[in-house]
């Protein structure tokens, strides 16, 4: 069984419909206990740095989902809940994250006014290097995204993918482990975000 992790940062009903498309049990919580015996987890998230920490600590999920990525169960970030996997964002002033991948969160600055901030819509995603994640999957497929900041690993090993918008080249997926996270929406990204999923369905955590 799959846990989607619910802490009031939404994006939830999209990601159980694509497990229940690929016939895959899934369940979405906000039990600690669910969450730490769940076979995989998914963190998904929509909406700001500074809500998400307040509501992680305020429903005691920190620790439940600190100790999955320890013990080595895979699992999947997706946009917010790939920014605050990381040490610290700049958005709100500054928020200290979850520290499960090392790294900051940085705004995006637009280059020219016709540059949209946030990025909202497709653009591609080029592979960093191969991951099981990816099996399947072609180099700059296209993904759907809506972000204004965006993950910035403290090592190149971090980083999995990445894409180009604004003023960065940046980390659209990053992987530590049995972790690994997106900024783009696999689940709202048509065929190629289907089989991301199905993939992280099949993986054992390793690489």
């Amino acid at each position: 069984m799959i846990a989607i992790v619910d802490y009031k940062a939404g994006n939830l009903t999209s990601v159980k419909l694509a497990l229940e498309y690929l016939g895959v049990a899934c369940e979405i919580t906000r039990d600690p206990d669910v969450i730490r015996g769940a076979e995989r987890v998914i963190f998904p998230g929509d909406g700001a740095a500074a809500a998400a920490m307040e509501h992680l600590n305020e429903l005691g999920l920190l620790a439940p989902l600190k100790d999955v990525v320890a013990k080595g169960t895979p699992t999947l970030g997706i946009c917010l809940g790939t920014q605050v996997i990381c040490d610290w964002s700049d958005e709100d002033g500054g928020v200290p994250c979850m520290g499960l991948l090392p790294g900051k969160v940085k705004k995006f600055i637009a280059p020219d006014p016709l540059c949209k901030i946030p990025q909202m819509g497709w653009n591609t995603m080029k592979f960093a290097r191969k991951h099981p994640l990816f099996d399947g999957i072609e180099d700059d497929s296209e993904f759907y995204f809506i972000h204004s900041y965006y993950p910035v690993p403290e090592s190149r090993d971090l980083v999995m993918g990445e894409t180009q918008y604004a003023d960065a080249t940046f980390a659209s997926a990053v992987g530590k482990g049995n972790l690994f996270a997106t900024q783009f929406h696999p689940e709202r990204s048509g065929r190629v975000g289907v089989r991301l999923v199905e993939n992280f369905t099949k993986w054992n955590g390793q690489c």
